[in-house]
């Protein structure tokens, strides 16, 4: 599979929504309230992507195929802080099709990378607690889980930490 992964510019914003829309779609129905999922507004989140770009503090990847935006990545300071850590990775998506060609892998070793030629010697991801895919994913690259927040009516909401070790 010939992807490309470069870093995200402002021309991807509509794309990247559009994107994160499929995502949800496809691992999120089910999880998210419908709702949430057909109203999801993609004005709003062109918006938080521009915001992303526009911070110094962040990275924002994209993976291309085709001419095809199918996954993104961003780490660097957290965007939502979690205790005293400095990193995260905050985002991490491929659509399921593309899943399972090293993919994910190939962004997680990017960020991995990049946090630690800052100096940096961990940094954290938070997963919604009902992604077990997701969730054996960033098992698989080495995470501990650290914290677990309660189940809550809204499943949207509850995230496992996991903590990486440089």
């Amino acid at each position: 599979m010939n992807y490309i992964i470069r870093l995200a510019t402002i021309d991807d914003c509509n794309n990247l929504s559009k994107l994160k829309h499929d995502v949800w779609e496809e691992t999120y129905r089910g999880i998210y309230s419908d709702d949430k999922i057909d109203n999801y507004d993609y004005k709003r989140n062109t918006n938080r992507f521009m915001d992303i770009i526009n911070n110094k503090d962040i990275d924002l990847y994209v993976v291309e195929y085709n001419n095809k935006l199918i996954g993104y990545m961003d780490f660097g300071k957290p965007y939502r802080p979690y205790k005293d850590y400095e990193q995260e990775i905050g985002l991490l998506y491929v659509l399921n099709e593309y899943q399972r060609n090293g993919i994910g892998r190939k962004l997680f070793s990017i960020a991995f990378n990049s946090i630690k030629e800052k100096g940096y010697k961990e940094f954290f991801i938070s997963c919604n607690k009902y992604n077990y895919k997701a969730q054996e994913f960033y098992k698989k690259m080495g995470g501990v889980i650290i914290d677990s927040d309660n189940d809550d009516i809204d499943k949207s909401l509850p995230q496992v930490k996991f903590l990486y070790k440089i």
